[in-house]
């Protein structure tokens, strides 16, 4: 047998090979030539792209994923940024269910790390009975049964009636959200939403400290109305009259959005809250109720020319269509298309000409063969109904 000087079978077989010369060089010195060139430096020589760095500079680095996070936690349509009772009542409860599912996860950590690392040994029969007993069914039952007693206690207070503010009904429907103030109607299942009240679309408006019951239905598919802020989902459902009691505490401007998806263009399905006060409130329904004001001219003749009032509305004139939005005071909504779109003539012409490329799949046709003074025309014509 061949001595090998290195201890590697590799050079006890290169022995062994016609021509094969071993190697003389130290182990160490051969077993870093396959290193990077920056690992064989000393430590202190290394370089460290982060060391120059003032500390400040660090410490505001690193705080940084920390306040992306905490920057989430505000806006129009943030759940952590409570506007009203029942959005108050479920971030209290997120932060008791997070409390108690911290409670069974310390637990469950606490104990691992007890009997693996702070006292590690076996253990007797009865040891391991109590444990399962305790630990796996006892103490979760506990912590669960609260939490479950806790959430079903705020309940009632959800579906108390709300007999000091106004009715709504509010249908969704593909891509939109029809809004009826003063309805008569109530809840229930093969029912459809109340007909009457004072018509609009896509923005919401609530006095503020009232309790308004929103009666929900839609004529096509399933929807879900919620408005983050204010209050949590309830579903839209075709044969159904729905009910959500809505109850805000601080006037603002808040988005909705429909929370089940429903089509091509559900992404685009926002509606704006706006909540004021009851002087406000009473006035904006008020002003709703009027007619147009603008019945007459080129941009209203060219609207009815092009069939626009097959499918809107604009009281006071011929257009009686029902498919689409009302568009009594389209120019006095701060949105065009559900959210998509600040409302300006520009954008008016925009969508009229380009429906489908500014919210593909919407049912609305696009009229791209309109002449340009038309279009501008039914633009302008719309731009002034406030």
């Amino acid at each position: 047998m061949l001595w090998n000087p290195s201890g590697s079978p590799l050079a006890a077989k290169n022995q062994h090979r016609p021509g094969a010369t071993p190697s003389t060089r130290p182990r160490d010195e051969r077993r870093t030539e396959t290193l990077p060139a920056f690992l064989l430096q000393p430590s202190a020589e290394r370089r460290r792209p982060l060391a120059g760095l003032p500390p400040k500079v660090l410490s505001i680095a690193a705080g940084l994923p920390a306040l992306a996070l905490l920057s989430a936690c505000k806006g129009p349509q943030s759940t952590f940024d409570a506007a009203g009772t029942e959005a108050s009542s479920v971030l209290t409860l997120f932060w008791v269910m997070l409390a108690g599912a911290v409670a069974i996860w310390l637990f469950v950590v606490g104990f691992s790390v007890f009997v693996t690392i702070a006292k590690p040994g076996r253990y007797s029969e009865r040891a391991g009975v109590h444990l399962i007993v305790w630990g796996g069914c006892v103490f979760p039952t506990v912590v669960l049964g609260a939490l479950l007693w806790y959430g079903l206690s705020m309940m009632p207070g959800f579906r108390a009636p709300a007999d000091e503010g106004p009715r709504i009904a509010v249908s969704g429907e593909r891509f939109w959200w029809r809004v009826n103030y003063g309805v008569e109607g109530t809840p229930g299942v093969a029912k459809s939403l109340p007909a009457g009240g004072v018509e609009s679309a896509n923005e919401l408006w609530l006095p503020v400290g009232k309790r308004i019951e929103i009666l929900l239905g839609s004529p096509d598919v399933i929807h879900s109305f919620w408005v983050p802020s204010i209050a949590g989902k309830t579903d839209t459902i075709p044969g159904r009259v729905n009910r959500i009691v809505l109850e805000p505490t601080r006037t603002g401007t808040f988005n909705g959005i429909c929370a089940e998806f429903c089509g091509e263009a559900h992404a685009q399905m926002g509606f704006r809250v706006i909540v004021a006060s009851q002087g406000d409130y009473d006035a904006r329904v008020a002003a709703e109720a009027e007619p147009a004001a603008v019945v007459t001219g080129s941009g209203y003749e060219a609207f009815m020319a092009n069939g626009c009032n097959a499918c809107h509305t604009v009281r006071g004139t011929d257009a009686v269509g029902r498919l689409g939005p009302d568009l009594t005071h389209v120019a006095s909504r701060a949105t065009i298309g559900a959210g998509i779109l600040p409302m300006t003539p520009d954008n008016l012409a925009l969508f009229i000409h380009s429906t489908g490329h500014v919210k593909p799949g919407v049912e609305m046709p696009a009229f791209a063969a309109l002449p340009e003074a038309e279009l501008g025309a039914i633009a302008a014509w719309l731009g002034d109904l406030k």
